[in-house]
């Protein structure tokens, strides 16, 4: 989408009304900003290291919290 040099605030600003979840690996994004203030979800990946091997366990835990999540909320997974 030619949104990597996005810092977080204009990637969340650019995420809404384009998707209801954002998922990142960026541990980061909701101490930098409110994320109460968008109408958007964030969903957090933790892993050791952000690379596939490392993250594909947590699809299945992915998947029950996209049913769950509410915009305006931040929840880890794998943490």
């Amino acid at each position: 989408m030619g949104w990597a040099s996005f810092e977080n605030g204009a990637l969340l600003a650019a995420a809404c009304g384009k998707f209801d979840v954002l998922i990142t690996t960026d541990q980061r994004l909701s101490y930098q900003h409110n994320v109460q203030n968008f109408p958007i979800a964030v969903v957090v990946l933790v892993a050791r290291r952000n690379k596939l091997e490392f993250l594909s366990p947590l699809i299945p835990e992915l998947i029950k919290v996209l049913e769950q999540v509410r915009p305006g909320e931040v929840r880890y997974i794998g943490a």
